[in-house]
């Protein structure tokens, strides 16, 4: 499970608290959101639980609802801030994660802004046997995760 704080030097802990340098858009006692300093557009944010989590299945329940709560909060705000049309809003978890820190990317969208869609190819299941079994195995997984 995720860790309360980080032995190890964390850019994002340390913006938590104030120590690093960033230009925060929204704080509260749970969480936290700064711009992206690589934005894939003005306006880029990230939104980050104060405690050390590095990956959503960390992530302890309690802090679910807050840190959503504010990653929506920051997606409302974009479109009169900004001008944006909406957002798109993600997270990675190890991989392409290159801060080893939850965080939800919010990031300002225009219509014709030249992002096409997610950034990687995108395929098709070969056929409806393929899909139920990928659904049979992520369902059964699931169920027993929830015991």
């Amino acid at each position: 499970m995720g860790r309360a704080m980080s032995a190890a030097p964390c850019v994002f802990c340390r913006i938590a608290r104030r120590e690093e340098a960033s230009h925060p858009v929204l704080e509260d006692e749970l969480t936290m959101a700064f711009l992206d300093t690589r934005p894939l557009f003005p306006g880029h944010c990230l939104v980050i639980p104060r405690a050390h989590h590095e990956t959503l299945p960390d992530l302890p329940a309690a802090l679910l609802a807050p840190v959503l709560a504010s990653a929506q909060l920051v997606c409302r705000a974009l479109g009169p801030a900004l001008g944006a049309d909406g957002a798109f809003v993600a997270i990675n978890n190890r991989v392409s994660q290159s801060v080893p820190h939850l965080h939800v990317h919010v990031v300002p969208r225009r219509f014709k802004d030249g992002l096409r869609g997610f950034f990687w190819p995108r395929g098709h299941y070969p056929d409806g046997a393929e899909a139920a079994r990928v659904q049979a195995a992520v369902r059964a997984e699931v169920d027993r995760l929830r015991g």
